[in-house]
């Protein structure tokens, strides 16, 4: 697998691309969040909107960090596709700092909702986006975020998760409890180890690969040799359940 997509790292080694990027190619972390959040949108409408938005019903799931940025984006993207779109924040709005909360801001100032309460029991959609928890997760869910996993493991909607699904331990694979149960998942970049593990699997769905424009030059500086895997594509499909 590592040939035909890529090294499969662990969490610690993406986070050592983060820095690599923000701190020797002196790369915003917003750009990469930018393409990110796009490339969930695209992947949302074409597997599991039908391939039009337009009077969809879409709840966003937003944490307070990179993950969180990425689901502000793809909501602002999906808002101008036609989608219905809300925002459920997982730590309070008046809290938010750094990206996650200017991202906050642009999408209330395009119109739409966000709040930092949990979504009402007769509230319905078709697609539920989860950006709550990334790689950077240390233990089991708590609070508002333990909350929105257990909220959203009850829904009927499909679940499309931010590059793990959120209670998932990027390098293990073991998911905590709570865990999102994901009908797909589009993990960014490259293939993070824990995804592919036996423990993973009830968890991911549909295991899908997107370029989010790191440059090849970040992977090298964090000692990870990748070679162009998306020259031909924009996302490549691991895995599929989805019909």
């Amino acid at each position: 697998m590592a040939d035909a997509f890529g090294p499969v790292v662990t969490a610690e080694q993406m986070a050592a691309v983060d820095r690599t990027m923000a701190g020797e190619l002196a790369i915003d972390l917003r750009q990469i969040m930018e393409t990110a959040g796009q490339a969930v949108a695209r992947i949302a409408r074409a597997r599991l909107l039908g391939g039009d938005p337009r009077g969809k019903s879409v709840i966003v799931l937003c944490g307070s960090g990179g993950n969180g940025g990425d689901g502000y984006v793809a909501a602002r993207v999906l808002q101008g596709w036609g989608a219905d779109v809300t925002v459920f924040s997982a730590k309070a709005l008046a809290e938010l700092g750094g990206v996650a909360a200017q991202q906050s801001e642009i999408v209330r100032r395009c119109g739409i909702e966000v709040s930092d309460q949990l979504p009402p029991s007769t509230i319905s959609s078709d697609l539920i986006i989860d950006g709550l928890l990334g790689f950077s997760l240390r233990g089991a869910p708590s609070g508002m975020y333990a909350s929105l996993i257990a909220w959203t493991n009850a829904q009927p909607a499909p679940v499309l998760a931010i590059d793990l699904p959120s209670g998932l331990d990027g390098t293990t694979g073991v998911p905590f409890d709570p865990c999102i149960r994901a009908d797909a998942t589009i993990t960014l970049g490259l293939l993070k180890q824990g995804l592919l593990e036996e423990s993973a699997r009830a968890h991911v769905g549909s295991l899908i690969l997107a370029d989010v424009g790191i440059p090849l030059a970040a992977y090298r500086m964090a000692g990870i040799e990748v070679p162009p895997i998306f020259a031909e594509c924009e996302w490549i499909e691991i895995s599929s359940s989805l019909t």
